[in-house]
């Protein structure tokens, strides 16, 4: 099964969806090195192309789960700059209204059925999902992205046996940034390439450059046909890179104590996913220089005005304290 090559416009679809990450994230990396911010933020720069690339194959109505690094599967997928702003502040007119903060956005009329701070905890949430489509016969597919690290966790065999044995349409993307927190990933695995586990559950496992979001977009829409052909799952192994730490803020508590070397750094600058696909549409002519810079300017406005209205939002009310919660 193949994918045809993709068009002008999800091209310029893929790109715009970055490119709101991108914006979005180095605002929020400001904000909090501002101290504005309450609690961590792990950013998605350097991976937009993951999520930008495996999003555009999805339809509306299609679900994704997400992890503690998920800003950018929310706007990947839909979300609203302005509540995840608000909810990164911890405003009252957030996604969960200022209780879940960065590691917990969810948005369930878009199809994100939330991120998660537990390491591995989002996949088994997405095959669940998964059976639901396949219970009511839907068309419907589920995406459970995750890291390296949580290749490595109960949870992520379980739900691939269970996935295969009952040939759910689910698709499980690894972003493989090469590193869980600080440890490289070479040391906390004797293999090379996760996507190699799929065998072992029956079911196709394929490496896509994660910096190329015109490749994951293709690997995408393949297991997504196949997913909804009722052919079962896919694991897509993506290698990416992550541009900042595992959090912001990192260096305090590393005291110095580099675990990436400077041409480790200077090789994923270089490998920048939105720079790679802005020169790929510029080199083909695809779309005009001066409409992807009047598009920068949008989505920065966008951010901008995101940031304001999170500004001005009320906090959460006292009496609210216990709304919304399961106890």
């Amino acid at each position: 099964m193949s994918a045809p090559a993709p068009s002008f416009a999800t091209i310029l679809d893929i790109y715009t969806r970055m490119l709101k990450i991108r914006r979005f994230e180095e605002q929020v990396g400001q904000l909090f090195a501002q101290g504005q911010l309450p609690g961590f933020v792990h950013l998605y720069i350097g991976e937009e192309a993951v999520a930008a690339g495996v999003c555009a194959a999805l339809r509306d109505d299609d679900y994704i789960v997400s992890t503690h690094r998920g800003h950018g599967h929310v706007l990947a997928k839909g979300g609203d700059m302005r509540r995840m702003m608000a909810e990164l502040f911890g405003k009252a007119t957030g996604y969960c209204k200022g209780k879940g903060g960065s590691m917990h956005i969810a948005d369930f009329a878009i199809g994100m059925l939330g991120a998660c701070g537990i390491v591995g905890g989002g996949i088994p949430v997405a095959v669940g999902a998964a059976l639901s489509a396949w219970y009511r016969g839907s068309d419907q597919v589920a995406v459970s992205f995750f890291g390296d690290g949580a290749a490595n966790e109960g949870s992520f065999h379980e739900s691939l046996n269970l996935a295969s044995t009952m040939r759910l349409p689910a698709i499980f993307v690894c972003e493989n940034n090469q590193y869980g927190e600080f440890t490289p990933a070479h040391r906390a695995m004797n293999i090379r390439d996760i996507a190699g586990r799929a065998a072992g559950y029956g079911i196709p496992g394929v490496i896509v450059d994660g910096t190329d979001a015109l490749a994951v977009y293709t690997a995408s829409a393949v297991a997504v046909a196949r997913a909804r052909a009722g052919q079962g799952p896919t694991l897509i192994e993506a290698r990416t890179h992550r541009r900042s730490g595992h959090a912001e803020g990192e260096q305090a508590f590393l005291a110095g104590q580099e675990y990436r070397s400077a041409e480790e750094l200077a090789a994923m600058r270089a490998g920048d996913p939105l720079a790679r696909l802005h020169r790929t549409i510029v080199a083909g002519a695809l779309i005009p220089d001066a409409q992807l810079e009047e598009l920068d300017q949008t989505i920065s406005q966008a951010v901008a005005e995101a940031v304001a209205f999170a500004r001005q939002s009320p906090e959460p009310a006292l009496e609210s304290l216990y709304e919304d919660t399961w106890v």
